[in-house]
Formats: structure tokens, C-alpha cells, sequence
């Protein structure tokens, strides 16, 4: 199998739709985290994070969209797809991400600037569940995601 051109694909188009999908979650009640799931430079499908108004706490999007991706396509098609994250993922969907097995994982803001925002102790780094498995790419829109986590209340 031949890996797709990521380097042809719309990126800051793609993430610009999860911060909008974070903004989307925020103004529902629920934590500023939206996600992009991508094929061919095309949305497959796309989430934000609905822990509290679902009261599910497994809700986070990057989460619930690799369980639909591993649903829903083969292994060769998800290795061909990039997910656009506003913010790194946390360990829990690191470890769901490294099952679906991703060929590219994109995000605006990092686990660590999330917890200054938060007060929150950093959790592991994405990158170091992910491996060798996963391409992980942060500060993507950085600016546009910091500010997505300064206006929200937390």
C-alpha cells in the first residue's frame, strides 16, 4: 500500500473545523475539545466533546471517533487518515487513537499549555503512547486554539 500525500492536505482548513466544533462544545456546556476525522483530504466524520452533556465521561470526540473509524473501516483505510484534534489528546484517547491506528494525528494545542489553563498536573504526552505508530504533529493554529482555552471558564 502506497501512504497517501498528507502533505497535500488542507490542514489549517481541517483544524480550523475542530476549533470550530471545540467552540461548538464549549457553548453547550461541555469542555472546549472538538475533533476532524480525515480521508483524502475529506471530513469523514467529526465530534466534540459531549461528557457532560451526555454524562458519559468516555465522550471526549478524538475517543469516540476512532471507535467509529475501527466500526466503520479496515485497518488500511484508517492507516490512510489524519485526525485534526483543538487540543492533544489525553492518554485515554492517545491509547484509543494507537488502536485505530491513525497514520496522522494533528493538534493546535498542547496537553501541557491545556493544564496552565486548567491547573491540572500534565498528563503524559500523546506522542509517548502513540509511539512509533502514529505521526503526532502539534501547534497547529496554536494561536486560535490557546485562544479557544482562554475565553473558556475554567
Amino acid at each position: 500500500m502506497t501512504q497517501p500525500n498528507f502533505d497535500s492536505f488542507a490542514h489549517e482548513q481541517h483544524m480550523q473545523t475542530a476549533i470550530e466544533l471545540a467552540q461548538e462544545a464549549a457553548d453547550r456546556g461541555d469542555e472546549p475539545f472538538g475533533s476532524v476525522l480525515v480521508r483524502d483530504d475529506t471530513v469523514l466524520m467529526s465530534d466534540s466533546n459531549r461528557v457532560n452533556s451526555t454524562t458519559d465521561i468516555r465522550r471526549h470526540p478524538e475517543l469516540h471517533l476512532a471507535y467509529r473509524a475501527c466500526e466503520e473501516y479496515s485497518p488500511a483505510a484508517r492507516e490512510e487518515m489524519i485526525m485534526y484534534t483543538s487540543t492533544e489528546p489525553c492518554p485515554m484517547c492517545a491509547g484509543g487513537m494507537a488502536t485505530a491506528g491513525f497514520g496522522r494525528i494533528f493538534y493546535s494545542v498542547s496537553s501541557d499549555t491545556v493544564a496552565t489553563f486548567t491547573g491540572a498536573t500534565p498528563t503524559v504526552r500523546s506522542r509517548e503512547i502513540l509511539g512509533d505508530s502514529t505521526d503526532v504533529v502539534g501547534g497547529l493554529l496554536n494561536d486560535e486554539g490557546r485562544q479557544l482555552h482562554a475565553n473558556y471558564d475554567w
